[in-house]
């Protein structure tokens, strides 16, 4: 008999949804963490009574009721919404892209002076069937739109010109005919009182956690733990990258505490234009409408990735899929080893997205 039922790679939300289920189940867990933290790139930590979102700002949001009051189990979450501005060479624009956008771009006032603008501008540009993400981005919002508030941004976010990107990255771009400066337009939405690193810490309760412990570094001495390996950690690393390695892009980030109540006025603001090199500021008291005397800013830089470098955003294109392929090949003929998550899986996972697929993996398994 081995010592625990699971071992679970990785403390992040995927883990502990399963660590909750399995320790409901009445089964014996261990989960390791190869960073000094819980709650993986959701970690926040508290500085002059401001909860910063150490990894970026992250805001909860979902369609799926069921997920709602799962979470909701471990937290009490406010009523924040997201509503980003972008700052282009000193111009506040809107975000999503809405009629407030659209009538400080252009003008105008009603939803149909606004698709006219736009379907002008497309066949301007010539575009019929969108080859890149250039010419998507024009054929959903026009070309005035695109140079101002995609073009830099994006091109600072991924480290290419948009004109080398896919269209697929930007066919999901939020564009509304309303005055609604909600960007996710979710049902529930929210922020936990109190910070994630509490909700996963109460996720976590009653299971046993080892922090800076790296998992495959004694793979060997872990595995004869427990029967069975919940992984969530990279999946090329798991195979030693010996089908060679998975492209993400990264993320750097200045953060600094301000002697002033309010630096910024909202808890996102995205810098568009390419000369401005990073890509955001966030203003963390924000997102729990702090009134503490002193504030925290982060500047986020988007960079290449370089292995040990933190992974952030999957790099899915023909070429990364097609790779990831042969290690989900590899990965399902792994015994006793379930792999999941953002990492595991090579695929970009909002967060209620990572617990809907956690819960069913973990009903699943343990039913």
């Amino acid at each position: 008999m081995k010592k625990y039922d699971y071992l679970i790679v990785g403390a992040g939300l995927y883990g502990a949804v399963f660590a909750n289920e399995a320790k409901k189940a009445g089964k014996s867990c261990l989960v390791i963490e190869k960073r000094d933290h819980i709650a993986g790139n959701i970690y926040t930590y508290e500085w002059e009574g401001i909860n910063v979102h150490q990894y970026g700002a992250h805001i909860f949001h979902t369609n799926n009721k069921d997920v709602w009051d799962y979470v909701n189990q471990f937290a009490v979450f406010n009523r924040y919404t997201n509503s980003p501005v972008a700052n282009y060479n000193g111009e506040i624009y809107n975000l999503p892209f809405n009629m407030n956008t659209f009538n400080k771009m252009w003008g105008v006032i009603t939803p149909a002076q606004a698709a006219e603008k736009i379907e002008q501008q497309r066949k301007e540009a010539g575009i019929t069937e969108p080859k890149n993400l250039e010419e998507q981005a024009i054929s959903l919002v026009g070309t005035d739109i695109y140079e101002k508030l995609i073009k830099g941004y994006t091109a600072k976010q991924w480290g290419r010109d948009c004109r080398d990107l896919p269209s697929f990255i930007i066919k999901r771009l939020p564009v509304r005919f309303t005055y609604d400066n909600n960007y996710f337009n979710a049902l529930y939405q929210g922020i936990p009182v109190g910070g994630y690193t509490k909700l996963v810490e109460n996720m976590l309760e009653g299971t046993e956690v080892q922090l800076n412990t790296d998992y495959l570094a004694e793979k060997e001495k872990f595995d004869a733990l427990a029967e069975k390996v919940i992984y969530t950690g990279p999946v090329d690393a798991y195979f030693g990258y010996k089908l060679g390695t998975l492209q993400y892009r990264s993320v750097r980030f200045e953060t600094e505490l301000l002697d002033m109540e309010n630096y910024q006025g909202n808890a996102v603001v995205n810098y568009t234009d390419y000369e401005t090199p990073y890509t955001r500021i966030i203003e963390h008291k924000h997102f729990e409408f702090g009134t503490q005397p002193k504030t925290v800013i982060s500047r986020e830089y988007s960079a290449e990735w370089h292995q040990g470098d933190e992974p952030y955003y999957p790099v899915n294109n023909d070429q990364n899929n097609a790779l990831y392929a042969q290690y989900k090949s590899l990965a399902d003929k792994e015994e006793n080893v379930i792999f999941g998550g953002r990492l595991g899986e090579y695929k970009y996972y909002d967060m209620d997205k990572v617990i809907e697929v956690a819960l069913e993996v973990a009903r699943a398994e343990l039913s």
